[in-house]
């Protein structure tokens, strides 16, 4: 599956308009995930297509919104300038339907957080934040990538934005850690960007409801108010399978 990445505005084009053909599915999901294959002009890439008719009921999150929330958590990314997310849309023309469409990042999946935090854990700093901002409830090791010019990424963002205290995560290494300053910036981006007429603001309102907003807005204003990363709280900290 080797592929050139496109840079962002090229790639976002390639994933919104180009045309579609589904080439695999990815076992061992919870909910129905493909791997497809968009072209456009001749550029081609890979990407992960999750469609909004395969995901799995859960109780805490309405049905049919989780990949809304996987677009929502690029947006905040970039809003940030963190870029920790692969570029991500939301295709309503596809061929299962409406859903999340997410450029494939190659990568060796036996590098994962728990094997790349020993290197460098500095660089899960940022990760650590944003998890926070976006309330990720499922960041299991396996959703970190490297990919080959050794870039990290994060995937795997459908349940996130819960109005409510969702956090579990693996990433709890630098729990406590005073916030370095890509961190601090990004936050400073993302309160200006998430003010009622913020552009971000804006964006997800189309993702995401009232309520999921404002609470994002109060969460990365704790983070900046407090200075460091959270400790984990209570019993169900930690997402399960690990990886």
């Amino acid at each position: 599956m080797s592929q050139s990445l496109p840079a962002p505005p090229s790639a976002l084009d390639l994933l919104a308009e180009g045309e579609l053909e589904i080439v695999g599915q990815v076992p061992f999901s919870s909910n129905y995930v493909f791997v497809a294959r968009a072209c456009r002009d001749g550029d081609e890439a890979l990407a992960i297509y999750k469609p909004r008719r395969g995901e799995r009921p859960l109780w805490d999150f309405p049905q049919g919104s989780l990949a809304a929330r996987e677009v929502a958590a690029y947006l905040v990314g970039v809003a940030a300038g963190w870029g920790l997310v692969p570029p991500t849309v939301l295709r309503r023309q596809a061929p299962l339907g409406s859903g999340s469409l997410q450029l494939f990042i190659e990568h060796d999946p036996e590098r994962h957080y728990f094997t790349l935090a020993e290197g460098r854990l500095e660089d899960f700093a940022v990760f650590a934040a944003f998890d926070v901002v976006i309330n990720n409830a499922d960041r299991k090791a396996g959703h970190v990538l490297e990919d080959a010019g050794g870039r990290l990424w994060a995937v795997d963002h459908g349940v996130t934005f819960h109005p409510h205290e969702k956090l579990r995560t693996v990433i709890w290494h630098l729990a406590g850690a005073p916030l370095d300053a890509a961190t601090i910036e990004g936050l400073e981006r993302l309160r200006l960007a998430l003010s009622p007429r913020g552009r971000l603001a804006a964006d997800l309102g189309k993702l995401l409801s009232a309520r999921e907003i404002g609470a994002t807005r109060r969460r990365v204003d704790r983070l900046l108010n407090e200075g460091r990363l959270p400790e984990p709280t209570g019993d169900h900290h930690l997402p399960w399978p690990l990886v």
